[in-house]
């Protein structure tokens, strides 16, 4: 257990504990803070607050941080392609099949076991549990480039620029049809299909979800695209293209019955990924070029 101690500053007095907190304390979100304020751990004079307490000028506020526990995860030796790595920040390639998360029937050879291996003691400890720093995925069967944090500070930092949407994601698809405008934009909410739990749908009252695309080939029956992410929601570009009537080809789930197999999967890379550095303030982009399955499939169709 860590005990901070910050004294209120003149220009704080009247603020909301739980926002200056997150501007005082710069390796912890404003939402860990609130856990944490709930839970009982931030106090002032010896007397629990609660997270919309108004500061006074010369308050001292005691925050203690519980440590983070180690993740119940093996670490495994499997070889890692890696654009770009420093201290605070790593770019990996996730090629297609491979999980990002150990889950129920997948616990071994996803990518946070190969990264406790490679990471060792630099892991993100943000949610109470140190593991590499994943602040955002790629489905299995999508192959492409990932941003993981290697500790707390840039773990925020990243995540806050999930939340800005200010994260340039874009991705490669090769969809079917070909009656699309050259490019365009959707825009419509994605939430939990009410007829299948276990797919994601255009709903009323959804999230917020944005796409932009922009047709880079037309072949006969099919269309490669190029898709931008403004928002990250589960399966986002797989839902939105599918609700444009052109799924993604090889999708099983949003795509036709008639799944192309030889796929394997979606057909759905995400190439290039573009941040600012957490601790230069340097804008970084990297691209992946595009995997063999995605050009390999690319190469039997016909152009028109």
């Amino acid at each position: 257990m860590t005990k901070i101690v910050i004294t209120v500053p003149e220009e704080a007095d009247g603020a909301r504990a739980d926002k200056f907190l997150a501007e005082a304390i710069d390796h912890l979100t404003r939402s860990a803070l609130q856990k944490l304020i709930s839970a009982g751990n931030v106090e002032i004079d010896g007397k629990v607050i609660a997270k919309s307490r108004v500061l006074k000028e010369g308050e001292d506020i005691s925050v203690l941080i519980p440590d983070a526990v180690s993740l119940d995860v093996e670490a495994e030796n499997i070889p890692l392609n890696i654009y770009y790595e420093d201290d605070d920040l790593l770019v990996v390639y996730k090629p297609k099949g491979m999980v990002v998360h150990p889950a129920p029937g997948n616990h071994n050879g996803t990518l946070v076991n190969a990264l406790l291996w490679h990471c060792k003691d630099s892991l993100s400890g943000i949610n109470g549990v140190l593991r590499p720093g994943i602040v955002h995925r790629i489905d299995k069967d999508t192959s492409g480039l990932l941003l993981v944090a290697k500790n707390d500070f840039a773990h925020v930092h990243l995540a806050e620029q999930i939340k800005e949407h200010s994260l340039n994601r874009i991705y490669q698809t090769i969809v079917y049809g070909v009656n699309m405008d050259d490019e365009g934009d959707v825009d419509a909410p994605i939430g939990r299909s009410t007829k299948d739990r276990k797919k994601m749908a255009i709903v009323e009252g959804g999230r917020t979800a944005q796409t932009h695309y922009s047709v880079v080939k037309r072949y006969s029956g099919f269309t490669h695209v190029q898709c931008k992410l403004k928002t990250g929601r589960t399966h986002q570009i797989r839902v939105h293209m599918a609700y444009i009537g052109h799924p993604v080809a090889g999708d099983a789930v949003y795509g036709p019955k008639n799944v192309i197999t030889q796929l394997n999967g979606q057909c759905l890379h995400a190439g290039t990924i573009g941040f600012i550095h957490p601790r230069t303030g340097e804008y970084m982009e990297f691209t992946a070029p595009l995997p063999e399955y995605f050009t390999e499939f690319e190469r039997k169709l016909v152009e028109l």
